[in-house]
């Protein structure tokens, strides 16, 4: 176990200077040592952010939340560290060997973008536990952290074709790349099964993140307008911070919407919007994320492929909206399709 002195047992702070020296981002914890002076025991859990950065509601606060969790219960220093517009692969790299250096463990990067950063970085630490969301890396200290997206879609998929009185429902992906098929896949069965006249309208943002898929509601906004406009009355966005432009949307037109990775109902930043939020596709970042940062703390780290499903409740559908209740069936079919997929008897295409 990690000993902690009573210098390091303080809350989150403000910007590291060692890694605003490296320009990568700011960071909401604080450390003033240099190079060689930090001792590894003393620091704890790092998160690096994807893109759209801390206040998305949805991906990346998830992350925080696993973060925020481990400070509190070890009462460690921790950091969380934002990205840069325009980053490169040796941005990432030099924002994880900045924290590995400093002696934060374990280095988590958010997102697949982090995944040729890590591997090339992990290599040169092996003493750092590093972990990383939604990509797979090899190596003994990496800890590979993916999740069955389609399953928690699949349900989401249900939901909507129990509320949808226009027989037509959309999706917007933020980037088209495999990770979100994941979830227009799922998302598209879960629709079929339940109701097989409905008609899903698809479209992504951008071919790539670096064209702002995930980072810029303006354009998600823009999309579920369209689909609004094709007499789609539930819209459901895996598109980042993105997504808020698709719930701003529905909520103008008074049509459902669907959120994703945190539950996006029960968001402050969103609450003028909650009541066009029907539920929210589930992806539990936060619990991997302090799962990683336990493993540390308990001296066992976790390394290679680490999958949340539905068996692990490491995905689900959100049922805060009471809303949701008031659709016929919709409970009890989400409830049967949960059941399905964990027994093996529903199997959910991933692409």
């Amino acid at each position: 176990m990690r000993r902690i002195s009573k210098l390091t047992r303080v809350a989150v702070g403000v910007a590291s200077l060692a890694l605003a020296a490296t320009a990568c981002g700011g960071t909401s914890s604080e450390n003033n040592a240099s190079d060689g002076e930090s001792a590894a025991e003393d620091l704890g859990l790092a998160i690096a952010y994807d893109i759209g950065g801390k206040g998305d509601q949805s991906f990346n606060d998830a992350a925080f939340a696993g973060l925020d969790q481990a400070q509190k219960e070890y009462g460690y220093k921790t950091a969380d560290v934002e990205p840069t517009e325009g980053e490169t692969d040796a941005d990432k790299e030099q924002r994880l060997a900045s924290l590995a250096r400093q002696g934060y463990n374990p280095v988590i990067g958010v997102g697949f973008a982090y995944g040729p950063a890590m591997e090339a970085v992990a290599k040169d630490y092996p003493d750092t536990t590093f972990g990383i969301v939604d990509s797979v890396v090899e190596g003994g200290n990496v800890a590979s952290l993916v999740f069955a997206e389609e399953q928690a879609s699949y349900l989401a998929g249900v939901a909507a074709a129990k509320a949808t009185k226009t027989d037509t429902v959309g999706f917007v992906g933020g980037v088209d790349i495999p990770l979100i098929h994941k979830f227009e896949a799922g998302y598209k069965q879960g629709v079929e099964d339940t109701k097989p006249e409905v008609t899903v309208v698809s479209q992504y943002l951008t071919q790539t993140a670096e064209e702002g898929g995930f980072s810029s509601p303006d354009k998600g906004k823009a999309a579920a307008e369209g689909q609004i406009e094709k007499d789609a009355d539930v819209v459901y966005q895996a598109a980042g911070l993105s997504g808020q432009g698709v719930i701003e949307a529905a909520a103008t037109a008074k049509v459902w919407a669907i959120g994703v990775d945190s539950d996006q109902y029960a968001q402050e930043a969103l609450a003028s919007y909650k009541d066009y939020i029907l539920t929210s596709a589930l992806k539990d970042v936060g619990g991997a994320v302090y799962a990683l940062a336990k493993s540390v703390e308990d001296g066992k780290p976790l390394t290679g492929t680490q999958t949340f499903d539905l068996k692990v409740d490491g995905v689900g559908l959100a049922d805060t909206n009471p809303k949701m209740a008031e659709v016929a069936g919709l409970t009890d079919a989400v409830a049967a399709a949960k059941a399905g997929i964990i027994d093996g008897s529903i199997k959910v295409a991933t692409e």
